[in-house]
């Protein structure tokens, strides 16, 4: 088998197509941040429910991306989730934002979404957010509607099944 001399430039660009690709379904997966600076505040929020969320997970406000979920632990003494959030210290919010955890799409992933309060103060490193909203669970939301309907007056009663011995 005779060589090329376009076999080196040939395995060149197969070796930068693969990292191209592994960059991308890193990316894809949330797994990779590129960040040329650590320009982030952490602050605190507590919830009675997280879900789904995962760290890493995106923290928006009006669609777009202002931070990151650092960290998700469990507070003992209040029984909630404890969730630390990197802000990028280009967005400031007042220190009476509130925090809700939202899905994208019907089955999407989950992110938090800040709405802007009115306060005059800003929120700034080490603060914890007070107004939260937890996340919406399908199945929760289904039992509620099935319960609901099994308890409205003329709904049949639970006996024996039709054609069945008392």
């Amino acid at each position: 088998m005779q060589r090329s001399s376009k076999d080196p430039w040939v395995g060149l660009f197969v070796l930068v197509g693969g990292l191209a690709v592994l960059f991308l379904a890193l990316k894809a997966g949330n797994l990779l941040t590129v960040s040329l600076s650590d320009s982030n505040y952490p602050v605190t929020a507590r919830f009675d429910n997280i879900g789904g969320l995962k760290p890493r997970a995106a923290v928006k406000s009006a669609g777009v991306v202002v931070g990151r979920v650092e960290s998700i632990g469990f507070d003992d003494k209040s029984y909630q989730a404890s969730v630390r959030l990197a802000l990028d210290k280009r967005f400031v919010f007042p220190k009476d934002s509130s925090l809700k955890i939202l899905t994208s799409g019907l089955l999407g992933e989950q992110y938090i979404g800040i709405e802007a309060g009115g306060d005059e103060k800003n929120l700034a490193a080490g603060d914890l957010i007070t107004t939260t909203q937890s996340a919406v669970v399908l199945e929760n939301l289904i039992s509620q509607f099935l319960f609901s309907k099994a308890a409205e007056p003329g709904a049949p009663a639970a006996g024996p099944a039709p054609g069945g011995k008392p």
